[in-house]
């Protein structure tokens, strides 16, 4: 399945399409079960919110050639290699409203997989052939990885603040957009103002899109989003409405939110779900993600007019309206 289309991905729908068939290329190995896990994955029903960064970015520059097509690819399988691998890591049963590969085939395979698949983009960074890209890639997935490790570190943690939260976020969610889009604008050629501003422009619209995520597993659908209402509280995770919750609340309701977390599991769902709403820390996280994306749009000056700039536009104010 690929993924659905939309206003944001029409400006580069054709080279959204050369992606797709660049990643079922791309797949290809002498072992099946690479191929079988790979295609479940990469075929799920995702965004594929990075690759289209690398997209637009590039084009709102005018690049003309064909390295951005590579480059969108191997941005995706580096980012399926880490779904790959924290599925694992969190004992995940459900992505995208089906059942996880190491839920279908079991730990090791996803995990070699993933190595696989972070592997392959390597490859594939060195056909590019950019110094600078590779520095910036490379760079990028060691500060995946910290970011990884910092949350599970913080795992049943209740003494995280906002700052060490936004540190997490940034390392596991936010430099992977950030990547993208940096790498997108050096190959287009940018001047330093344009790819600082599209380096940042990314590093922010992560940083909105992991919030909203935060703020719907108190607030969403389940069947809509995929997963179940709950899971990071299940899994013990100190998220921003959990640590807004405990700084606006009164000591009891501080005291449930902490117990919550130090315990993890879905005991006290109910009661905690009143209390991020009744302290106001579900408002509390829109509005810090809202500033996120008006400071991802705020970037956007830097760039011409045109078709892809509006869609990096509206791909911000997404990640602030979405319910999924």
């Amino acid at each position: 399945m690929q993924p659905t289309a939309s206003p944001i991905h029409a400006a580069v729908a054709e080279d959204f399409a050369a992606v797709n068939r660049t990643i079922q290329a791309q797949l290809a190995s002498r072992v099946p079960l690479v191929e079988t896990i790979g295609n479940y994955i990469t075929e799920s029903g995702g965004k594929r919110l990075r690759p289209l960064l690398v997209l637009l970015a590039a084009r709102s520059l005018g690049y003309q050639g064909e390295q951005h097509i590579t480059l969108a690819t191997l941005i995706e399988f580096m980012h399926t290699s880490t779904l790959l691998h924290d599925d694992v890591v969190d004992e995940s049963h459900m992505r995208r409203g089906k059942a996880t590969a190491n839920d279908a085939w079991g730990n090791a395979p996803s995990v070699l997989v993933g190595d696989f698949l972070y592997s392959r983009s390597f490859q594939m960074m060195v056909e590019l052939g950019s110094m600078e890209v590779m520095r910036i890639l490379s760079g990028a997935t060691c500060i995946i990885a910290e970011g990884e490790v910092l949350q599970l570190t913080n795992v049943g943690n209740p003494d995280v603040d906002e700052a060490a939260y936004f540190e997490t976020i940034q390392g596991k969610t936010a430099m992977l957009f950030e990547a993208a889009s940096h790498t997108g604008a050096i190959i287009a050629g940018a001047t330093p103002e344009q790819e600082a501003a599209l380096q940042h422009y990314g590093r922010y619209l992560g940083l909105a899109f992991q919030l909203i995520d935060d703020l719907l597993d108190y607030q969403g659908d389940a069947e809509a989003m995929g997963k179940n209402v709950g899971d990071d509280l299940a899994e013990g995770k100190p998220t921003l409405p959990l640590i807004q919750a405990m700084v606006a609340g009164n000591a009891e309701q501080a005291e449930v939110i902490r117990q919550a977390i130090r315990q993890g599991g879905l005991e006290r769902l109910d009661e905690v779900l009143a209390i991020v709403e009744a302290t106001g820390a579900l408002d509390y996280t829109r509005a810090r993600a809202e500033e996120m994306a008006a400071l991802a749009l705020a970037q956007l000056d830097a760039l011409p007019e045109s078709p892809y700039r509006e869609s990096m536009a509206r791909l911000a104010r997404l990640a602030v309206e979405r319910k999924t």
